[in-house]
């Protein structure tokens, strides 16, 4: 565990995963990884309404360590996955199932779940370098090395470098609940997307969700219950997930979970 007291350094200047400044997408790549950074065709900068938001990225001196130490190997640079002829299989160095996880934070789940299931690789999609950091600190401790992590857009990056019939399970926990109304359009559950996982899905493959919040658990569920590529609902707490900081804060503030499961028929 990190500790509160711990002084934070800044990322070294030289960090393979930071945006390069770029006018648009290089050879091959069909859009950019990084939406942030879209252009028009006359060069002006795309506003775009994105499910996430990009927090600091100074690190504690424990962060930069495990950074320093494993980023070379764990980490996927975004300019790679601009590439149109990424691969995921590629980055593990195997061909084994793929399953994709949304925001893994700082990490605890994607540990816990990834050590379970050494026979599949886990992408873990995350934006917040320090959680990425201390991602890499508990992969290192746990001995776990089936799992990579990359700072991209997961709408964009399930659409663009994930066949369809890709990916043999997607992990959406705790996803930014975007409370206030006028914000609602930022949640990352919304028909355009599910469409998108459902055909990005195995025949069979699993979507499982979580979130604390009971208004986008009820979006959730309206929007999956309507997208014809996917049948589930609300299901029992995942057992394999672990119960981590993130969510013992929600229950102590009056947040139960929900767990959603929809599947690709097959």
């Amino acid at each position: 565990m990190l500790s509160a007291e711990e002084p934070t350094i800044t990322t070294p200047p030289g960090d393979t995963t930071r945006p390069a400044e770029t006018t648009g997408p290089p050879p091959g790549a069909t859009s950019p990884a990084r939406p942030h950074r879209k252009l028009t065709d006359d060069g002006r900068r795309v506003r775009e309404v994105l499910s996430y938001s990009r927090r600091g990225a100074r690190f504690t001196e424990r962060q930069q360590r495990a950074w320093d130490a494993h980023a070379g190997a764990w980490v996927v640079p975004t300019d790679a996955v601009d590439d149109g002829a990424f691969r995921a299989a590629d980055w593990f160095g195997r061909e084994a199932p793929l399953v994709v996880e949304i925001g893994s934070g700082v990490g605890e789940g994607t540990v816990a779940l990834a050590a379970a299931r050494p026979d599949v690789d886990v992408l873990a999609l995350e934006v917040w370098r320090p959680g990425v950091a201390s991602t890499l600190d508990a992969l290192a401790e746990a001995g776990v090395e089936n799992v990579r992590l990359c700072a991209v857009d997961a709408a964009w990056f399930l659409s663009e470098r994930v066949a369809p019939g890709g990916l043999a399970e997607l992990w959406t926990f705790f996803p930014d609940p975007w409370p206030k109304t006028r914000h609602h359009k930022r949640r990352l559950v919304a028909p355009a997307f599910a469409a998108v996982v459902a055909s990005r899905l195995a025949p069979g493959a699993a979507w499982r969700l979580a979130t604390d919040w009971g208004d986008y658990a009820e979006q959730m569920r309206s929007v999956l219950d309507a997208e014809p590529g996917l049948t589930g609902g609300v299901v029992e707490r995942w057992s394999a997930r672990p119960v981590t900081r993130f969510e013992r804060k929600g229950l102590a503030e009056g947040r139960d979970p929900v767990d959603l499961c929809y599947r690709r028929p097959g």
